[in-house]
């Protein structure tokens, strides 16, 4: 019989991969998913799909019981909300009802692997020196609290729990850094301020094959950076699809002091709307710190993490999926 692994974000750009992942592992793999949620692309796929009530922490027991699932990767979350409690209540006590439902069958439950983020830690103001895995995280953003309040949580958790803090994920089907390849497509390269930057990023096949080795790893609450090891300069996205596309982009520098004006009337808007937005004046100071590079030494010693793509290598193959789904023309 095989191990049964839930996998929450089932339908997002992630939660493909961790299928997929799982999937190759040998896992049996239960998909949770929202009523509203587009699950075409993973109807051919061997899964069974299943939908959680997160404030229903009964009622999550229950599909453990009756399911008997071993492992959970829990990737859902949100990215955008308009308040720190509307961050905490998806990304926090979300995850602390799923973990509380998973102990409730600790029995079988063998081990709890929680997506968070780079953004928990918070980034480096050394230009030197890129993110450890034991830094003392000053997250900068509602995002990045919200993320670090479940972490926290998670440690009272009395089954086995492993902490994942990727970098930038990107790849096929991913949308947010897609819109800076889409810019780049039209012939802008647009940049906020002139300072220097070291970025990171994580393949999307990698983050979902150290995700699903984690599960099979023994041992007491880790957390583990994740990247693809290496670090890259702030126009070194932009230079490689430039170079991937055979386009040239007008690249320009949009003065700090600009945009944080037109953002407080764009973030007064929003609120008033009740619209949340991917771009907002806390969110500069994730865009425009000094350093998102971090040591993966730990999760390469402690988890066989070996990244397969570089930056270059992720976006061949991302362009590629992009230019055959007619995502990018």
């Amino acid at each position: 019989m095989r191990d049964k692994v839930l996998i929450t974000g089932a339908s997002g750009f992630l939660g493909y991969h961790l299928i997929n992942a799982a999937l190759e592992k040998g896992l049996e793999v239960y998909a949770a998913v929202r009523k509203s949620s587009d699950i075409s692309h993973l109807k051919a796929l061997p899964v069974k799909f299943t939908e959680l009530n997160y404030k229903d922490v009964a009622g999550m027991e229950k599909i453990f019981a009756e399911e008997k699932i071993n492992y959970v990767i829990h990737a859902a979350g949100t990215t955008k909300a308009l308040t720190q409690e509307e961050y905490d209540l998806v990304n926090n006590i979300y995850t602390q009802h799923l973990a509380k439902a998973a102990e409730k069958n600790k029995a079988q439950i063998k081990r709890f692997v929680y997506i968070s983020s780079l953004a928990a830690t918070g980034p480096s103001n050394n230009f030197e020196k890129g993110i450890q895995d034991n830094a003392v995280p000053y997250p900068v953003t509602a995002y990045g609290k919200s993320k670090l309040n479940a972490e926290i949580g998670l440690k009272d958790t009395d089954i086995p729990v492993t902490i994942l803090r990727p970098t930038a994920i990107y790849g096929p089907r991913e949308k947010d850094i897609f819109i800076v390849t889409q810019t780049l497509n039209k012939g802008l390269d647009p940049y906020i301020g002139k300072g220097v930057q070291k970025l990171s990023f994580v393949y999307a096949k990698d983050m979902a094959e150290v995700a699903v080795n984690a599960l099979l790893k023994t041992g007491p609450y880790s957390i583990y950076n994740i990247s693809d090891g290496r670090e890259y300069s702030r126009y070194e996205y932009a230079d490689i699809v430039k170079g991937l596309l055979q386009k040239k982009a007008f690249r320009f520098h949009i003065p700090l002091g600009i945009l944080k004006g037109f953002l407080y009337v764009s973030d007064r808007i929003n609120k008033s709307l009740k619209k949340a937005s991917p771009l907002s004046i806390e969110k500069l100071n994730e865009l425009t710190a000094v350093n998102w590079s971090c040591d993966i030494s730990k999760a390469r010693a402690e988890l066989d993490f070996t990244p397969q793509y570089d930056l270059r290598k992720g976006l061949e193959e991302s362009l590629e999926w992009y230019r055959s789904n007619q995502w990018l023309k």
